[in-house]
């Protein structure tokens, strides 16, 4: 049994929002790599993990979603190094007692058009993976992707560190909305991280919450793996170079009941979310709690 099943409860565990927006909301501007903050601005990068845990979440995750050498070309390895574990070191600061899951995000690179090789990818994943595990995480978390091939690359390589490994696509494509950027479903998504080792399977970013559930259903349906989902806060209103998402906490969390239905065993948010979102989707469970006491205490 994997060790990711030693975090899991009786109930779903709450995780936290978007980081993006809120390291922006401290100052971040337009174009910088958020990852760099972890050595220019450490105290700020810890003050958005500790906002989460204030609201309420169980599982923080880190600032270090590009931080591999394919997504930040030009960076040395030891300054890479530096930013995964100071990244991890951070959230371990902020998180008090709660989980830490590293955030890996997808390389920038397409293997189907021979951007970059299956080896110096895998050598990529396994690099970061490898810095955030000596930096503490409790698990590593490959999110965002949307090509099967990079994302077994990822699980392999994460794998070798001894870690739970969660992996998360982003849908919101086709007619249906229900497939990645590449057309990869639901359903061959979870047969193929589930035969490639992970250690849970699911959905973040892409479609809003409104169209979650029924992609977590399909994933719970598709494998035997715990459900990770962290959609947004419904769909952005663009305007220039920024994207304003007008979805209220108590509407996003007013989905958690469905969530929790379809399968999900960690909920949280992406884009657009806050800390105010987790506030609301840990009263929501609060209250579903109450009123099913026998189904939660079974």
């Amino acid at each position: 049994m994997s060790q990711l099943h030693s975090f899991i409860g009786r109930d779903t565990l709450i995780t936290d929002g978007a980081w993006g927006t809120q390291l922006q909301a401290q100052g971040l501007a337009f174009g910088v790599i958020p990852d760099t903050w972890n050595l220019t601005h450490p105290e700020r990068v810890e003050k958005v993990a500790r906002s989460y845990v204030e609201a309420g979440s169980q599982v923080i995750l880190t600032n270090t979603f590009r931080a591999n050498r394919l997504a930040m070309e030009g960076v040395s390895e030891t300054d890479l190094d530096t930013i995964n574990r100071t990244g991890v070191a951070l959230s371990r600061r902020a998180s008090k007692d709660m989980l830490v899951f590293a955030s890996i995000g997808p390389s920038g690179k397409m293997l189907v058009t021979g951007d970059v090789s299956e080896d110096d990818m895998t050598a990529a994943f396994l690099a970061q993976a490898r810095s955030l595990a000596a930096g503490g995480a409790d698990a590593l978390l490959i999110e965002t992707m949307s090509d099967i091939a990079e994302a077994t690359l990822a699980v392999n390589a994460a794998r070798q560190t001894g870690l739970p490994v969660l992996v998360s696509f982003a849908y919101g494509f086709g007619s249906g909305k229900d497939r990645t950027m590449t057309g990869a479903k639901p359903e061959a998504i979870a047969r193929a991280m589930e035969e490639a080792g992970a250690d849970a399977v699911g959905a973040n970013c892409g479609v809003g919450i409104e169209g979650i559930a029924a992609i977590c259903e399909r994933l719970r349906q598709s494998c035997t793996l715990p459900i990770w989902i962290k959609p947004n806060a419904g769909s952005p209103i663009v305007e220039g170079t920024s994207a304003r998402y007008e979805m209220p906490p108590e509407r996003f969390a007013s989905h958690y009941g469905r969530l929790r239905e379809a399968g999900a065993t960690f909920v949280g948010g992406c884009c657009g979310s806050t800390p105010e979102f987790v506030t609301a989707l840990v009263k929501a469970r609060g209250e579903l709690a109450r009123s099913a006491p026998s189904e939660v205490q079974a």
